[in-house]
């Protein structure tokens, strides 16, 4: 027995240190979806701080190995990366983030990798771009996900921009304009309103175009969004150029320029260098116009948009290669691990087998003693059976004798009364002769026959009294 209730303290004492492990874990996890949600806020603000909170993030993740949380990480990671023009890092967290959610079967999680992966591509390969954002779609649309449709619809009406089909982006434009109104999402909205502009810039329509760059360029610095600032600026100095308002251009740029900084973005600095090149050019400032070096920049930027296609596609393959190596190497550990849980399950058999042996022998004992009871409840029951068929008796013993005695008292009662009133009488009149023959007052044979009668009467007073008390039948007199 003594056995038993330690190994109930055991079992006891790892239940309690799994439920304190279980709040330490759920305490991590919380921090985990916090630190990504915090991240991804940040990316339009500063996104080093997007890849720092990231990074935290999946090093409390791979600590409590929260392999959603792991995945999320790594998407934030890759989304900070993009926002500073490091494509090929970012596609490297990207796909190491959607290997995680493919093994999870995180479907939700799929599309949002999808999504990024496709922005990577919008501004290099449009169809590849397109075809991960038609798989989001499809995702989102499968899930009613509303906010990942709305960000599809917007991605998508960026690639047709970037293939000239102005009107066609317009539309999707104003779809995700629609749902993310709905959602209330201002942070969208405002890229949106940016989005708009610049494709009524290129259809010249440009009062309307600077209309809403204007609003959008406002409200992108209350919430803090540098790089959809910095972006803006760069389509109103095309605008302020394309109008001639060069003053108002070299504004812009400068802000803007300011902004890229910030964000820490050589690739805007290079827009923000060629626009300012196209400006001077149009403005007839030819040596300055040379001081940007158009044709080396020009060169640059087509070199850059080549060779970071090249490297996406290199590093995506590279990644799915090391997707199978992990997948292989998860399968050897997961035989591994398959055959330690045999055993483990086999010992832990093997206590059960033991506890529930325990436990038969207990209940067998309890069931012995329990008989062992039952039989001495039974002997008591009949104990009291007899002791209540005794009293019973002496109760019916105890009834006669005072009816008995009840009886007796009642004749002695009467036999009293029977002294006082019936014996008396002729006792007194005999006195009273007595007196009157010492007086003379009598003649004594009169006397005498009185004395007789009165003689008589006593005698059968007393038969009658004898009777009475000997014979159990007469109850009174």
């Amino acid at each position: 027995m003594k056995k038993y209730l330690i190994f109930i303290f055991y079992i006891l004492f790892a239940c309690f240190a799994y439920a304190d492990d279980t709040k330490a874990v759920g305490k991590d996890t919380s921090s985990v979806i916090e630190l990504n949600t915090q991240g991804f806020k940040m990316r339009l603000t500063s996104p080093e701080q997007t890849i720092a909170d990231g990074t935290k993030a999946l090093n409390i993740a791979t600590k409590i190995g929260y392999k959603r949380g792991m995945a999320e990480s790594h998407r934030v990671i890759g989304v900070g990366y993009y926002y500073i023009d490091e494509s090929v890092k970012a596609i490297h967290n990207y796909l190491t983030s959607l290997n995680y959610f493919m093994e999870i079967k995180d479907l939700a999680g799929e599309g949002r990798v999808y999504n990024n992966i496709g922005n990577l591509y919008r501004n290099t390969d449009y169809d590849l771009s397109l075809e991960f954002f038609n798989k989001t779609l499809v995702i989102a649309k499968q899930l009613n996900d509303k906010p990942l449709t709305a960000g599809i619809y917007n991605n998508i009406g960026t690639v047709y921009y970037h293939k000239n089909s102005f009107y066609q982006a317009l539309n999707y434009y104003n779809k995700s304009d629609q749902l993310f109104t709905e959602l209330k999402d201002s942070v969208n909205i405002v890229q949106l309103m940016e989005n708009k502009g610049v494709i009524y810039f290129n259809l010249h329509q440009y009062d309307k175009a600077e209309t809403l760059l204007l609003k959008a360029n406002k409200e992108a610095r209350q919430l803090d969004l540098n790089e959809t600032v910095a972006s803006i600026d760069l389509t109103l100095a095309e605008l302020y150029t394309a109008q001639n308002r060069f003053v108002d251009a070299e504004k812009i740029i400068e802000e803007g320029v300011v902004f890229a900084g910030m964000i820490k973005s050589d690739k805007i600095k290079s827009d923000f260098e060629y626009t300012s090149y196209q400006m001077e050019l149009k403005r007839k400032n030819y040596e300055k116009a040379l001081g940007y070096l158009r044709h080396i920049y020009a060169q640059d930027s087509v070199t850059f948009k080549q060779g970071t296609s090249v490297q996406i596609k290199m590093m995506e393959e590279q990644v799915k290669q090391q997707a199978r190596q992990k997948e292989n190497e998860i399968l050897v550990q997961r035989q591994a691990n398959d055959r330690i849980r045999f055993w483990a399950v086999a010992v832990v058999a093997g206590l059960l087998l033991m506890l529930v042996g325990l436990l038969i022998s207990n209940v067998k004992r309890k069931a012995k003693t329990n008989e062992q009871l039952t039989d001495l409840n039974a002997e008591v029951s009949r104990q009291k059976d007899n002791l209540d068929r005794i009293n019973h008796h002496l109760e019916e013993i105890i009834d006669e004798r005072t009816k008995d005695l009840q009886i007796k008292n009642k004749k002695l009662s009467e036999y009293s009364s029977y002294l006082s009133h019936q014996i008396r009488g002729p006792i007194a009149t005999l006195k009273g002769l007595m007196n009157l023959e010492k007086e003379g007052l009598v003649d004594q044979p009169e006397c005498i026959k009185m004395m007789n009668k009165c003689v008589g009467e006593i005698d059968n007073k007393i038969i009658e009294m004898s009777d009475m008390l000997h014979d159990p039948v007469k109850t009174s007199l």
